[in-house]
C-alpha cells in the first residue's frame, strides 16, 4: 500500500488549509518555510516563461548594470512568496485565486538569498453567489535573509467554507 494519498482523497479533518470561517482579520502567519533561490531557479523561470530580459540571463550585461549582477525575475519571487504561504493558509480549502492587486518588489532578490514569507488577512466577506464559499484578501510579504522587504502582494481568494455536519 502506498504512504502517498491524493488530495481528493483526503477528508476535511486531513486537509492542512483553514476554511473561510478560520481565517481571522487581522491574523498574520509567519510560514516556517524558507527558501534560497538558485541560479538555476531563475534561470530555468526564466526561460521556461520566454522572459529573456538580460538582467536574469546574461551575467555580463547585468555585471555592467546599476546591480552588478543579475537579478532573480521578480514573478519568481512573487510565486515563491505566495507559494511558500499555501500549507499553512490554502491546501486543499481554496477554490480559485480572484485576483492580485498592489504587488510591489522595494528591493531586489540575488542569486544566493534565502527568502521568507508572512501572511496577513487583511478582509474577508461571504460569498454573494454562494452560500458554500467566502472570499479572503490576503497580504503576502516577503523577505530576504538580511530582512529586507522584497515583496508585497495582496491576494483574493475564493475559499471554501466549513463542510455541514
Amino acid at each position: 500500500m502506498s504512504a502517498w494519498r491524493h488530495l481528493n482523497d483526503l477528508d476535511e479533518d486531513d486537509m492542512a488549509g483553514l476554511y473561510y470561517e478560520q481565517f481571522e482579520v487581522g491574523k498574520t502567519i509567519k510560514h516556517a518555510v524558507t527558501r534560497t533561490v538558485t541560479e538555476m531557479d531563475n534561470t530555468l523561470f526564466s526561460v521556461m516563461t520566454m522572459n529573456n530580459q538580460p538582467l536574469h540571463i546574461d551575467a555580463h550585461f547585468a555585471a555592467e548594470s546599476e546591480f552588478g549582477q543579475r537579478l532573480v525575475n521578480s514573478i519568481f519571487t512573487l510565486g515563491l512568496v505566495i507559494g511558500v504561504s499555501v500549507n499553512d493558509t490554502t491546501l486543499g480549502t481554496t477554490i480559485a485565486n480572484l485576483g492580485m492587486t498592489d504587488v510591489r518588489f522595494p528591493k531586489p532578490v540575488f542569486h544566493g538569498d534565502t527568502l521568507s514569507a508572512e501572511t496577513e488577512v487583511i478582509a474577508k466577506r461571504m460569498s454573494k453567489s454562494r452560500a458554500d464559499a467566502g472570499i479572503v484578501e490576503f497580504e503576502h510579504r516577503g523577505n530576504n535573509q538580511r530582512g529586507e522587504n522584497v515583496c508585497i502582494c495582496r491576494r483574493s481568494a475564493f475559499m471554501k467554507c466549513l463542510p455541514a455536519g
